[in-house]
């Protein structure tokens, strides 16, 4: 593969540590591989840029790098804050900091903007070098094993010579599994949270329902509504409340909003009256203004095609065989969209293998979204885990 040049990190910015177990105040920077990439839908991009973020240092024997793998939704913005007085940290700042379950005091974290994404990293937004407008729905369809592979130029860039672990959850989790099946050599410890083997027909059908939501809005404009200065607004947030539902459990909603009317009362017509109804669209409206619609087709298909026993005779033995590293593999029970039987159809393949494998199945109200929550049964188990991994270089 061609060599890529060392970027320098957008900002530079010492590290500040405003709270208790904080990464503190980081900042994104940019990896740029000139190198051709070959898609597995047979399309090449001639170059590529992904956006990262880095939490703890690199020790001297280099074992000690760990990358994290964003969700469905996610980005590389994992931990830490982004300036002074900014209230909301990272999507995973539950879980990696200073004493967390993934130490930074420990660990060099790496979390990463995939590709495709909207976040900084090549994607529908990006310009089309043919056209020189951008991508929009032109932009090729994007596999996990693809981004296995463009994780792995930005770990040869970042001069990482093996993860100590490759963590996600949900689609993360997926991620997780396919590194370790592609490139067994290069990863020690493979953590899966809340994740499955592959799609269920009725979590396509989500998929497809929530695409559908985007495409049939008039602003989507077959994917080119960047020209018109619009997005679909009104689609884009019908699917985020629709897979809002799913990461839910029907405890979680209940007793988070019960049946309470926002006004007390019942007005008798369709406008929004209880609670529930409020925060889903809330959450629709704020998602549709900070996500990108054809990046979220994307991901949708993405985790649609995930089948990692496909090239194995669709025998997930038989890829998983293919492992070195050490998994472990966590559920929760209220999980309905990636429910704890996928896990241990994992767990179960993994034993069949003869894999090194621990397993748990974390009682938790909260469903699939558990995975980013501080739930202290979970998070306590979780660091016993990852502070079980030798890091022989110290920290």
């Amino acid at each position: 593969m061609e060599q890529t040049k060392r970027q320098p990190p957008l900002q530079s910015v010492p590290p500040v540590h405003p709270l208790p177990g904080s990464v503190g105040i980081v900042q994104p920077q940019l990896f740029r591989c000139t190198a051709p990439l070959e898609l597995q839908c047979g399309k090449t991009l001639p170059h590529y840029e992904l956006v990262f973020e880095t939490y703890g240092r690199l020790n001297a024997n280099k074992d000690n790098a760990v990358l994290v793998c964003h969700a469905l939704s996610g980005h590389h913005h994992a931990a830490g804050f982004h300036r002074q007085n900014e209230k909301k940290p990272g999507w995973w700042d539950a879980c990696i900091g200073p004493g967390k379950a993934i130490d930074t005091d420990r660990f060099f974290v790496v979390s990463l903007n995939n590709l495709g994404g909207c976040h900084g990293s090549t994607g529908p937004k990006s310009i089309n070098p043919d056209t020189d407008k951008p991508y929009g729905p032109d932009f090729p369809i994007v596999t996990v094993k693809d981004w296995v592979v463009s994780q792995h130029s930005l770990m040869e860039h970042l001069e990482i010579p093996r993860w100590a672990a490759v963590v996600g959850g949900s689609l993360g989790g997926m991620q997780a599994m396919q590194w370790a099946i592609d490139q067994p050599d290069l990863v020690r410890y493979a953590i899966v949270i809340a994740a499955a083997p592959k799609l269920s027909a009725q979590n396509i059908a989500f998929n497809e329902v929530a695409r559908k939501a985007i495409i049939s809005d008039p602003d989507f404009r077959d994917g080119h509504y960047y020209e018109h200065n619009t997005y679909p607004k009104t689609g884009l947030s019908l699917a985020r409340m629709l897979g809002h539902i799913t990461y839910l459990s029907d405890d979680a909603m209940k007793e988070k909003f019960g049946r309470e009317l926002r006004d007390g009362a019942i007005s008798f017509d369709f406008d929004v009256e209880f609670e529930v109804e409020s925060y889903l669209n809330y959450m629709g409206e704020v998602f549709s203004k900070n996500f990108d619609a054809n990046t979220y087709l994307l991901m949708t298909r993405a985790l649609d095609y995930f089948d990692p026993a496909e090239d194995y005779n669709h025998e997930l033995s038989k890829a998983l065989a293919q492992a070195k590293a050490h998994f472990l593999v966590l559920s929760f029970t209220t999980d309905w969209r990636f429910a704890p039987e996928r896990s241990r159809e994992i767990v179960e393949a993994l034993l069949t293998a003869k894999k090194n494998v621990t397993y748990a199945d974390v009682e938790c109200p909260q469903g699939h979204d558990s995975f980013l929550l501080n739930v202290p049964a979970y998070i306590d188990l979780f660091k016993a885990y990852m502070n079980s991994i030798e890091v022989v270089g110290g920290a």
